[in-house]
């Protein structure tokens, strides 16, 4: 487990609008969709970050769920699963990751995403999410017969000199019309199910989850391989990888440190399973920068925590209190 000594120090001159981290690493806006959109969506964020315009950042990103991203101001660059993928001033659809995708940002940059719950994709006439692991895809090559299905007309309308929150407001709008005009069913309840208990214990029995829900593993293997993209069991993996991670980055609750690292048949192996997923050992993601990183595992813990029932939405999370 990392300690104090063992985590980054502060990160380079990174200044967010929301705060930053106990390391000096941005924070963004992100909270819980409005009600009538939880159904799809898993949150809503927005990233308001100053830098010098001659600084590039070089990093990574690793979500568990579709997001949709609107770069509103910013260069990135983007290690894909297709190669490699420059984006500025475009809105793109991101599949989830199987591992670290490295991603670098050159000086300022603005973002607002929308993360999809498992399931909703589809609900929602975009592509097979096995389909998009790891890639990133514009916006337009999706929606682009919409009226509003242009990555100009979004930008255009989020307005870039308006504020995050509205621009949370916005997309929350415009995702209502997309719903809309799909007429978006809402995701199997099995699929929530197996997403909260994949929050609570990544080491769960598949078999004990299928008899708790009165269908077959087979059955559970299939839907769960529908709405992630992946077996039930490469999402517990991913998962486990992903709350260890939020740990050494100080965006997870201390409280669960023991029970983190318990989840690993011990440090070899979880050395093992870190070097699989993020290309470093636990000791050189803790020491290094990673400001986009910590961004994206903030949004994944945040939601976690309120899932599980361990914080309300609208109240801060523990590393921010």
């Amino acid at each position: 487990m990392a300690d104090e000594d063992n985590r980054a120090p502060i990160a380079p001159a990174l200044r967010s609008l929301f705060g930053h981290t106990s390391q000096g690493e941005p924070l963004s806006n992100n909270r819980a969709p409005a009600d009538d959109l939880a159904p799809w969506i898993a949150r809503v964020y927005a990233t308001d970050v100053e830098a010098d315009p001659r600084e590039t950042f070089s990093c990574g990103i690793f979500s568990d769920t579709p997001i949709f991203r609107v770069i509103i101001r910013g260069k990135w660059t983007a290690e894909t699963i297709y190669g490699t993928g420059r984006y500025a001033n475009t809105a793109v659809y991101c599949g989830p990751q199987t591992r670290r995708m490295p991603i670098s940002a050159q000086g300022s940059f603005a973002v607002v995403g929308i993360a999809l719950k498992p399931g909703a994709v589809e609900a929602i006439g975009g592509p097979p999410v096995a389909e998009t692991l790891d890639r990133m895809v514009s916006f337009d090559e999706i929606y682009g017969a919409r009226p509003w299905g242009k990555s100009e007309t979004l930008i255009k309308w989020l307005d870039p000199e308006g504020s995050p929150e509205r621009w949370l407001k916005i997309a929350e709008e415009l995702f209502r019309q997309l719903i809309r005009w799909s007429r978006a069913k809402k995701p199997d309840p099995i699929v929530a199910a197996f997403d909260k208990a994949a929050f609570a214990d990544p080491n769960l029995s598949i078999s004990e989850f299928s008899r708790e829900h009165d269908i077959s593993v087979r059955q559970v293997e299939r839907v769960i391989k529908s709405a992630f993209g992946l077996t039930p069991k490469l999402v517990l993996r991913r998962a486990r990888a992903l709350d260890m991670a939020a740990h050494l980055r100080g965006v997870a609750d201390d409280e669960e440190a023991e029970v983190i690292a318990l989840r690993f048949y011990d440090q070899s192996h979880m050395i093992r399973e870190f070097v699989h997923y993020f290309g470093m050992t636990p000791k050189q993601f803790a020491r290094s920068p990673q400001p986009l990183m910590t961004l994206t595992l903030e949004a994944r813990q945040s939601r976690r925590l309120e899932v599980l029932g361990r914080n309300h939405p609208g109240t801060l999370p523990p590393w921010r209190r």
